[in-house]
């Protein structure tokens, strides 16, 4: 089983990079540590970005059951459809994720642990820099 730890930081300013970190594990096992700065995104988009962005490097893993575990709930709705959003880039980005995710063999289980406290620590112990 796939694990991966995902988390984007958007700049304080417009114009700013943003930073992707993810770790990968492989049955518990550390196979991809990496810290990518990209260009500049809306903040509404950054968290779907890196989404996209974790998808792409995962695909290796096809073949395999993968969960993702992120600190953002509205990231969540966002994937599932339900969000109320009306903003044209995050539905448009939204879309382009699920594409993405639908492309894997294997169905990929998205966790949401802003609510767990020590699914949280960890979560945040995982992807310090």
């Amino acid at each position: 089983m796939i694990t991966a730890y995902l988390v984007a930081i958007s700049g304080y300013y417009e114009g700013e990079d943003i930073e992707i970190r993810y770790r990968i594990y492989d049955d518990g096992e550390l196979v991809s540590k990496k810290s990518i700065l990209k260009e500049y995104k809306k903040p509404a988009v950054v968290n779907l970005y890196a989404l996209i962005t974790l998808l792409k490097e995962l695909e290796i893993y096809m073949d395999k059951e993968i969960v993702i575990i992120i600190n953002d709930a509205a990231l969540i709705e966002l994937i599932r459809g339900t969000s109320t959003s009306k903003n044209k880039d995050v539905l448009k980005t939204a879309r382009i994720a699920r594409e993405k995710l639908n492309e894997f063999k294997t169905s990929i289980n998205i966790k949401d642990v802003s609510n767990d406290k020590v699914e949280l620590a960890k979560w945040n112990d995982i992807l310090k820099p």
